[in-house]
């Protein structure tokens, strides 16, 4: 009987062809994260025609701070995260001078004179978290969103899938997003 010294081969030609097809579906079925982040236009230093110059009256600026242990506080006061949209809403839509004639606010004296001149000033700390961060630009995306939808269905009377270019906007002079951030010292 005759030995043979040589080891019997495999056949590796079809490896490729698996390895292949596993990329392939490693790379079909992974997930690949979305990151969060904030649908804004960054403002420019001065608007064309605007006086950038004059004094802001204390009683038009909301003040909203993020401290470092994620709690935040409206004008030194201590809220819930669901509270900042409704009170968001009350200060801009005040009408504390009386001349807006489309606001629904109570006119009161603390709060701010009418939408145009109101302020959002946001601030946070350098251990805030950014989940906390994005969850109050969202609340305060919504209190305008809110704002500006009502306009929208009481002044022009339209639903906001039928607005034009220019019924956009007259909303968005109605009800201008005017919001100041920094960190704090």
């Amino acid at each position: 009987m005759r030995h043979s010294n040589s080891m019997p081969e495999v056949n590796a030609g079809s490896m490729a062809d698996i390895a292949f097809l596993l990329l392939i579906f490693f790379l079909v079925t992974a997930t690949i994260p979305n990151d969060e982040g904030i649908n804004r236009k960054l403002p420019r230093d001065c608007p064309p025609g605007a006086d950038c110059t004059s004094l802001i009256n204390e009683r038009n600026i909301l003040r909203i701070v993020i401290n470092n242990n994620d709690e935040i506080m409206v004008n030194n006061d201590v809220i819930l995260l669901n509270e900042l949209k409704a009170k968001v809403k009350d200060f801009i839509d005040n009408n504390g001078d009386g001349s807006c004639t489309y606001c629904q606010g109570i006119q009161s004296k603390t709060l701010s004179d009418n939408p145009k001149k109101a302020v959002v000033s946001l601030q946070n700390g350098k251990e805030t978290t950014y989940s906390q961060f994005i969850a109050v630009q969202d609340q305060l995306t919504m209190a305008y969103y809110e704002l500006r939808n009502s306009y929208g269905l009481h002044v022009l009377k339209k639903s906001p899938l039928n607005y034009s270019e220019t019924d956009l906007k007259q909303i968005r002079e109605a009800y201008p997003f005017i919001l100041s951030e920094a960190t704090t010292k």
